[in-house]
């Protein structure tokens, strides 16, 4: 095949190919989930349905993993009760679910320090850059809560925005 219908054939060729190709975005059908608990110490973070335990994943957090995040900076993840408030599907590291730090209490803390809360805490896959950093420290974030990307595929398609995520020592 020579000319335009060879270009033809090539061009269907790729798009059926690039419709065989994974999505980073899946679909989940199962029981809602109603709460993200995170422990901290444990390194582990669960997706519940009411008491029920429907995933639950080995994390990495902030490269400062103790304690409670203060001020902007500190390496810190955050610890209370948020919410799932937004999400990047352009997110550096693969996908990600945001995070409500700071609430009015992180805030006014920090302020009353001179110091900014910080912001941008997220629940991330790894991506490229997390991958190489992972490789050499569990916690290698700036504070947010680090997963595979394989697994933040899963969180994003399961944790709406508004489902409270309890984060504890």
């Amino acid at each position: 095949m020579s000319g335009w219908l060879g270009r033809i054939v090539a061009v269907a060729l790729l798009l059926g190919l690039a419709a065989c190709a994974p999505s980073k975005f899946k679909t989940y059908s199962g029981p809602p989930v109603t709460q993200v608990v995170v422990n901290k110490g444990a390194r582990q973070m669960l997706l519940l349905n009411g008491n029920t335990v429907l995933k639950a994943y080995r994390i990495g957090l902030g490269n400062e993993p103790i304690g409670h995040k203060q001020f902007e900076g500190d390496g810190k993840t955050p610890e209370g009760i948020y919410y799932i408030d937004r999400r990047n599907p352009d997110s550096r590291y693969h996908l990600s679910v945001g995070v409500s730090y700071p609430n009015p209490n992180d805030t006014a803390f920090a302020l009353s320090q001179g110091k900014a809360p910080g912001g941008d805490i997220f629940i991330h896959g790894q991506g490229p850059e997390g991958r190489a950093l992972s490789k050499r420290l569990p916690d290698w974030t700036a504070g947010c809560i680090a997963v595979t990307d394989e697994q933040v595929e899963d969180i994003y398609a399961m944790v709406p925005d508004g489902t409270p995520i309890l984060i504890t020592p």
